[in-house]
């Protein structure tokens, strides 16, 4: 059995997004048509996640994604935050 840390894939673009949606959708043996009606949503919205569009409706994504299992998970990082330097005299 896979953990969801093991499972889980870091995602940095649209692109890498659209590519993950369309390979789950394939594992699933399901048509775009299919997520579409399932969603509530438009094939296009489909053909457009699945292509990595990036001015896609945050929500809709979201809802797509937990229609297909996915999750999103967002850790808190600090290490890539560049805070200014107070300087005290």
């Amino acid at each position: 059995m896979t953990s969801q840390i093991e499972s889980a894939k870091r995602i940095r673009s649209s692109e890498e997004l659209g590519k993950l949606v369309q390979q789950t959708r394939r594992d699933q043996s399901l048509l775009q048509s299919d997520i579409a009606g399932l969603a509530g949503t438009g094939n296009r919205f489909i053909v457009d996640l699945e292509r990595g569009k990036p001015t896609l409706q945050l929500q809709k994504v979201l809802d797509v994604l937990d229609l297909m299992g996915l999750e999103v998970i967002i850790p808190v990082s600090y290490t890539h935050l560049t805070l200014p330097t107070i300087c005290s005299v």
